[in-house]
C-alpha cells in the first residue's frame, strides 16, 4: 500500500493559514484588501484585545453573490483571475484564493453579505473550517465578516502570539498605510471602544495624511510630482527638518499596494543625502503607477515585497524627482518652539511613541512600553478629526506660494553675533540666528568636493615627503587603495614592509592640516567595511578638509566678514544644511515674534 496521501480539505486548509494567517493583522489585511477590490468607498474595521478575540471589517462594496457565498471559502477560489497569464498582470491586491478559508480554518467566522441595497442577502457561519448554517437574511449592500477567536484550535499558534499592543500595532500600522494608498475611501479603525483613525474618503491625500498624522505636520509636507515613460510619481515628503528616528514614516505605495523596497527607500535617502543629521530619516508618502508587467507582486506570500523589472532606474527616477524638488525650495526650519503652538497628537504619533524596534526575524516589530490604553488615555481623537475637519473646511493646503517669486535663499542683514558662535541677522519676513561654523563649513565642502573631481592639475610634490606607519594587516589594505588616493590627488608609495609616503597632495588642503587630513582619510577607508569608490572617497575628503578648514564657535567675525560669509553661503548649491545635515540657519517669522511677546493672539 503507498504511503502518500492526498490531504483532506480541512488539513490543507490549515497547512495554508499557517502561510496566510501570520498573525491578527494578516487576518485585518486580507480582509480589508477584499474590501478594496470589492470598490468600496467606505471600510470600518473594529477589533477588540488585539485581534485576537474579536476582528470586524465592514464595507459597503459590490459583495458577495448568494451563490458565490459558500464557493467564496473554497481553496483556490477567486474571481480575480481566470488564466495563469493573468498572474504576470495583476491589478487587484488579493489574488491567491486562500485568504478566507485560510481564516475560516482557525476561527469562528461569520459572513454578512449583499449585492444589492433590496434589503436581501446571506449569512454563513463557519467554525474551524466547517459550515455550521447558511441563511439569507436582510442586510444593506456590502459585505461584514466577523472573526471571533483567533487561533482558538490552534493553541501551538495562539501561544506565539506576541502581547495585545504588539498585535494592535501591527494593525494600526496597517490600515494607515492603507488610508494613504487610498484616499478615497473612508476607513476607520476603532480598538475597544476606542477610535483609533477616521479619515474622510476625498481623495485627498493630504487630508489623509492629516488624519494619520496630524494637520500641524501634514501643513509642512511638500509636494513632489514627476513623470517618465515608464513611471508616473506623485506624493508628499518632508522638509529636512521635519524627521524622525527610524523608517516607519516612509510609505511607498506601488499601483495602490502599500509595499516595502529597500531599493525605493534608498533612493529617497540619497535626495536627501547631507540634508538630513546621521541617522535621522524623512517622512513620506509616495504613490508610483507603472504598467503591472513591470512589477511582480508574487515573491512574498503576504505581498509585502515586490520585485522590479528596472530597479535601478526606478531608484534614480526617485532620487531624481525629489532631489530637483529641493533644489527649489528654501528648506529654513522655524524656530518656533511646538510649545508656543501646541497641537493634539494624532493616531500616527501614537506609534512614533512605541518606539519601534527589531529584535529579531520572526517578531520584526516590539513596542518597548508596556500599556497601549496609557498612549490612548493622553489624546482624544475627537480633538484630532475636528482639527482635520477644520482644515479641510477652511481650504488650506501645505506649502502655499504667492505669486511674487522669492529668491531660493533670502537676503539677510547681519546685526550681530551671539556667543561668537550664531550671527543674528534679519530682513523684512523676520529674524535668523545662522551657525558660522555650520555655514562655512557647507561653504567649504561643496569647494573642495568640487576640487576633489579634479585633483590632477593642481596637486603638487612635497619636498620633504609626509612619513605613515601602520600595522602588517592595514599596511596591505592601504597598498591596494593606493590607485583610489590618486585619484582625488592624494599619492603614496611604500616605505618598508609597514611605512607609506606622501609624495604629492592637493595644494588647497587646510593649511597646517595636511598630514592630520590625509591620516584621517586612511582611517576612514581602513574603518569602512563597504565597498569604497571614487564618490565616496572624494566626498569624505571634502568633508574632512571642510571641517578642518571652517571657522569655529568662540570666534569673533566683523560686521564684514559675517555678511561675506552669507553672501558665499547664499551661492551654495543647498545653503541650508552643513555635509553632516546639521541646519544651518532656523528664522523666526515676524509673526511668530509677535505671538511669542503676545502682541497678537
Amino acid at each position: 500500500m503507498g504511503k502518500i496521501l492526498v490531504l483532506d480539505e480541512l488539513t490543507a486548509n490549515q497547512i495554508a493559514a499557517g502561510e496566510v494567517v501570520e498573525r491578527p493583522s494578516s487576518v485585518v489585511k486580507e480582509l480589508v484588501e477584499n474590501a478594496v477590490d470589492a470598490g468600496s468607498s467606505r471600510i470600518d474595521v473594529w477589533v477588540e484585545e488585539g485581534g485576537l478575540s474579536r476582528i470586524v471589517v465592514r464595507d459597503n462594496g459590490s459583495g458577495i453573490e448568494a451563490d458565490d457565498m459558500q464557493t467564496a471559502f473554497f481553496r483556490h477560489a477567486t474571481s480575480k483571475i481566470v488564466h495563469s497569464r493573468d498572474l504576470f498582470s495583476i491589478h487587484t491586491l488579493g489574488f491567491r484564493g486562500e485568504a478566507l478559508p485560510s481564516i475560516a480554518a482557525v476561527s469562528k467566522l461569520e459572513c454578512i453579505s449583499s449585492t444589492n441595497n433590496n434589503g436581501l442577502g446571506r449569512k454563513l457561519v463557519i467554525e474551524g473550517g466547517k459550515v455550521l448554517s447558511i441563511q439569507d437574511i436582510s442586510c444593506s449592500q456590502g459585505t461584514e465578516i466577523t472573526v471571533n477567536e483567533l487561533f482558538y484550535n490552534t493553541p501551538a499558534r495562539l501561544k506565539y502570539m506576541k502581547a495585545i499592543q504588539t498585535e494592535l500595532g501591527h494593525i494600526s500600522d496597517y490600515i494607515y498605510r492603507m488610508a494613504l494608498a487610498y484616499p478615497h475611501i473612508a476607513f476607520s479603525l476603532t480598538h475597544n471602544d476606542s477610535e483609533l483613525l477616521r479619515t474622510h474618503g476625498d481623495g485627498q491625500l493630504l487630508h489623509a495624511f492629516a488624519a494619520v498624522y496630524g494637520t500641524t505636520t501634514a501643513k509642512q509636507m511638500i509636494a513632489v510630482e514627476g513623470e517618465d515613460l515608464d513611471y508616473k510619481l506623485k506624493g508628499y515628503v518632508s522638509p529636512p527638518g521635519l524627521n524622525r528616528a527610524n523608517r516607519n514614516a516612509i510609505t511607498f505605495i506601488i499601483n495602490g499596494r502599500y509595499i516595502r523596497n529597500f531599493t525605493l527607500n534608498n533612493g529617497l535617502l540619497q535626495a536627501y543625502h547631507t540634508l538630513l543629521p546621521l541617522h535621522r530619516f524623512p517622512m513620506a508618502v509616495i504613490q508610483i503607477e507603472m504598467d503591472a508587467s513591470l512589477v511582480d507582486v508574487n515573491v512574498h506570500p503576504a505581498k509585502w515585497e515586490v520585485r522590479f523589472s528596472k530597479e535601478q532606474e526606478l531608484f534614480a527616477f526617485v532620487k531624481a524627482h525629489v532631489s530637483k524638488l529641493f533644489a527649489t525650495q528654501t528648506l529654513i526650519p522655524s524656530g518656533y518652539t511646538a510649545s508656543a503652538n501646541p497641537t493634539v497628537p494624532a493616531p500616527k504619533q501614537v506609534q512614533e511613541q512605541l518606539k519601534w524596534e527589531t529584535p529579531n526575524v520572526s517578531d520584526t516589530r516590539k513596542p518597548s512600553f508596556e500599556s497601549y490604553r496609557e498612549i490612548d488615555n493622553d489624546f482624544e481623537m475627537k480633538e484630532v478629526r475636528e482639527n482635520v475637519q477644520k482644515w479641510i473646511a477652511d481650504e488650506q493646503v501645505a506649502n502655499q506660494t504667492t505669486s511674487v517669486e522669492q529668491p531660493r535663499f533670502p537676503q539677510l542683514e547681519p546685526v550681530g553675533q551671539v556667543h561668537g558662535t550664531y550671527i543674528v541677522a534679519q530682513n523684512e519676513q523676520g529674524l535668523y540666528l545662522i551657525d558660522q561654523h555650520a555655514a562655512h563649513e557647507r561653504i567649504h565642502y561643496e569647494e573642495f568636493y568640487e576640487k576633489f573631481g579634479n585633483p590632477e592639475p593642481i596637486s603638487q610634490e612635497l619636498l620633504i615627503p609626509i612619513t605613515m606607519e601602520f600595522n602588517p594587516t592595514d599596511a596591505r589594505i592601504i597598498e591596494s587603495k593606493i590607485p583610489l588616493l590618486a585619484q582625488v590627488g592624494v599619492v603614496l608609495e611604500p616605505f618598508g614592509p609597514q611605512a607609506f609616503r606622501v609624495i604629492s597632495h592637493p595644494y588647497w588642503l587646510p593649511k597646517g592640516e595636511e598630514s592630520a587630513t590625509i591620516e584621517e582619510m586612511i582611517e576612514w577607508i581602513l574603518g569602512e567595511k563597504k565597498g569604497i569608490d571614487l564618490h565616496a572617497i572624494r566626498e569624505k575628503s571634502a568633508i574632512l578638509c571642510a571641517c578642518k578648514a571652517s571657522i569655529k564657535a568662540n570666534q569673533a567675525l566683523t560686521n564684514l566678514d559675517m555678511m561675506k560669509l552669507l553672501e558665499r553661503l547664499a551661492g551654495c548649491e543647498n545653503p541650508f544644511t552643513c555635509p553632516h545635515g546639521r541646519p544651518i540657519v532656523i528664522s523666526f517669522s515676524s509673526y511668530e515674534l509677535e505671538k511669542m511677546f503676545k502682541r497678537v493672539t
